[in-house]
């Protein structure tokens, strides 16, 4: 039996109204199970990508793009979205965007809240999900007086709250030392979603994702193993990267 992608798009285009072309004809499939690095230089069109995953653009939106998306199955359009993004976790470089709770407990119970689970099961899940990044007992405390490290945590727990089964991660390891670096590394090793992770960090690529794809001005450049495409350093200097 053939197994299908969790993520399949396919011919992608997408320009922002001032004109910039932002995704050009990118396909990419991404099978269960996978952690799929994404790389390249700054304005490749790597947030663009992401943005299209939960449904916040659109290839047919407002006439800026053309192609398909398909998650879990699932084209992305209006009847399709809330059970798209029920799928779909995503984790900003920033987690201040994400955690605005007066406490890590009520940061990670938004989500499950808001899809109307009985009490008993959000905190379960809560429990789970802090559990899961090694944040136990630190439910009461208040989100702005924890490390970075430990607020890239949290926020990671708001999203597996919401039991996703693909994970879109965008440059998770930025700001840490070296130690909340590796620590989250094995976090993100060891869990058990399908990932998609865009990254600068190159050992962090290539310590946590078997395959690596390139995107630079919008296209997809590159797609193959990250022991082959990250020592290849003619291919990595012709795309703005660096060898790890």
């Amino acid at each position: 039996m053939t197994l299908e992608p969790l993520v399949d798009i396919q011919d992608l285009a997408f320009h922002y109204p001032d004109g910039r072309q932002a995704l050009a004809g990118v396909s990419l499939r991404v099978y269960p199970g996978e952690k799929v690095a994404v790389v390249g230089p700054n304005g490749a069109g790597k947030s663009t990508l992401f943005l299209h995953l939960n449904g916040t653009l659109r290839p047919r939106g407002g006439g800026n793009g053309n192609g398909r998306v398909r998650v879990a199955g699932l084209e992305i359009d209006d009847r399709t979205l809330r059970a798209v993004r029920s799928r779909v976790g995503m984790v900003f470089q920033d987690p201040d965007d994400q955690l605005f709770s007066p406490t890590v407990f009520e940061d990670v119970a938004f989500g499950p809240l808001h899809m109307d689970l009985p009490e008993d099961e959000v905190r379960r899940r809560v429990a789970r999900a802090l559990a899961a990044v090694g944040m136990e007992g630190h439910q009461q405390q208040v989100p702005h007086h924890l490390s970075l490290g430990e607020r890239k945590r949290v926020t990671l727990a708001t999203v597996l709250a919401m039991d996703p089964t693909f994970l879109v991660l965008d440059e998770p390891s930025a700001g840490l030392d070296p130690r909340a670096r590796r620590s989250l590394i094995d976090l993100l090793r060891h869990l058990p979603q399908t990932m998609l992770v865009a990254s600068h960090d190159m050992r962090l690529v290539w310590d946590l994702c078997p395959r690596t794809v390139i995107l630079d001005a919008g296209r997809l450049v590159a797609d193959g193993p990250t022991t082959e495409l990250l020592q290849d350093a003619e291919l990595m200097e012709r795309h703005g990267l660096e060898c790890p």
